[in-house]
């Protein structure tokens, strides 16, 4: 039997999301974003508002980076969610996190979060239920110790996860199937 809930972002768990850009003194800007996803292979679509000062940044700039973020570094992921870029300007550097500079885009790289995509800035998607970011992954950066050839073994990286029904984040780590394979028994 089920039971009615109050309606919250029920498909979970979420991405955690860092997107970093630059700010017009060169700084690093960090944001945790849970509403990201991926338009195709090679597009990313960032749910941001236009208050927020890491969207500000990335149509200034025309490049933003996305880091998956990892549970070695979850207080961190928390703080970038916590405090706004446009109150405090130097939140990178009160987390203790390093970064370096991209060298296809104009975008900073964070180097402690083990996977990296680099966006360039296509659009803006705007409509009456969205507005989003729409970028072209132009590269996207590993850490060697996760690499089988060039798979990521995702029981290594320890990504973390969101659920909006309890605020908790969760490691991501077991396998429990193989997609477009374990369901060919029933499709007989």
């Amino acid at each position: 039997m089920k039971k009615s809930i109050k309606v919250t972002e029920g498909i979970f768990p979420m991405p955690v999301l860092m997107i970093a850009t630059y700010n017009d003194d060169l700084s690093v800007d960090v944001m945790n974003a849970a509403w990201g996803t991926m338009l195709e292979r090679d597009m990313v679509l960032l749910n941001l508002s236009e208050g927020h000062k890491t969207f500000k940044n990335i149509k200034k700039r025309g490049a933003f980076t996305v880091s998956i973020a990892d549970y070695k570094h979850v207080k961190e992921a928390d703080y970038f969610g916590l405090v706004s870029g446009n109150d405090k300007l130097d939140k990178f550097l009160k987390s203790g996190l390093t970064s370096s500079k991209s060298e296809l885009i104009d975008a900073p790289i964070v180097n402690e979060f083990p996977i990296c995509l680099e966006c360039e800035f296509i659009k803006c998607q705007d409509d009456e239920y969205s507005y989003g970011v729409i970028g072209k992954v132009l590269n996207v950066s590993v850490d060697e110790n996760l690499l089988d050839g060039d798979k990521v073994l995702i029981e290594k990286l320890g990504a973390i996860a969101f659920d909006p029904y309890t605020h908790g984040y969760y490691k991501v780590t077991e396998r429990v199937g193989n997609a477009f394979h374990d369901g060919w028994d029933l499709k007989k």
